[in-house]
């Protein structure tokens, strides 16, 4: 008999990818801010952009998974299921808002004290987990989460002091401050509602990001004009990309 083929260890390559993107977001986002360019991307059209990627990414995927059966399968989860996905809008909405405050965070402060900060959100899921799924939280992982906030506020605490009603160099760090604690609340709520989503059905998590990519690249598009519309009007969409 055949020796049975190896699996790919999907959940340790998604893990790896995970904490690569965590690692590397602030960072990326803050360079591609500073990098001296004649005309700099506008970050709203950023945030279209990622939508649409995430979206092709997983149409992708699931043409891969379902090839001619893919039409009808959207159909039926995205179209006919119009409940759900009106469910699916609520943290598209969130994500789309959340996106757009970490543009105004890294463009606020610096990539560390940003990418320290963000980090937040590992709190803020759990008190929405706690809050909306009826989670237990052992006291040891409590007692992390503590020392979590207090290492961000020791991180923050000379930045704050010293540039309360100054913008420094960087930008001004109480609206960069306020904007990533903003984005923090908005990625838990939204991470625990996507959760109960996806915990309340078998749908395909690919077919579900189709829905939080579309309805959020649709928000984000409306925001890009109702903030942007004058310099798209001059620089097109893509300009400074």
């Amino acid at each position: 008999a055949e020796a049975p083929k190896p699996k790919l260890p999907i959940k340790q390559i998604v893990l790896a990818l995970l904490v690569m993107q965590n690692a590397c977001q602030m960072l990326s986002m803050r360079y591609s801010r500073i990098n001296i360019s004649a005309m700099p991307y506008l970050a709203s059209t950023a945030v279209v952009s990622s939508e649409v990627i995430k979206v092709v990414t997983c149409l992708v995927i699931l043409l891969v998974q379902h090839k001619g059966e893919l039409p009808s399968l959207l159909y039926k989860e995205v179209v006919q299921d119009w409940r759900m996905t009106l469910k699916v809008a609520v943290p598209a909405f969130v994500y789309m808002v959340q996106n757009n405050l970490l543009f105004i965070a890294t463009g606020n402060l610096d990539a560390a004290t940003c990418q320290i900060t963000y980090q937040l959100k590992v709190l803020t899921t759990a008190l929405f987990a706690v809050t909306m799924l009826g989670k237990r939280i052992r006291p040891i992982k409590w007692l992390s989460l503590v020392i979590l906030v207090a290492g961000i506020a020791l991180v923050q605490a000379p930045t704050m002091a010293k540039k309360t009603l100054a913008v420094s160099s960087v930008g001004n760090p109480v609206l960069g401050f306020s904007a990533v604690v903003a984005a923090c609340f908005l990625s838990g709520f939204a991470g625990i509602w996507f959760e109960k989503i996806l915990k309340g059905s078998d749908t395909s998590i690919w077919i579900r990001n189709i829905q939080l990519g579309t309805i959020g690249a649709v928000g984000a598009v409306i925001a890009s004009y109702l903030k942007d519309g004058a310099a798209i009007a001059s620089g097109g969409f893509f300009q400074g990309y």
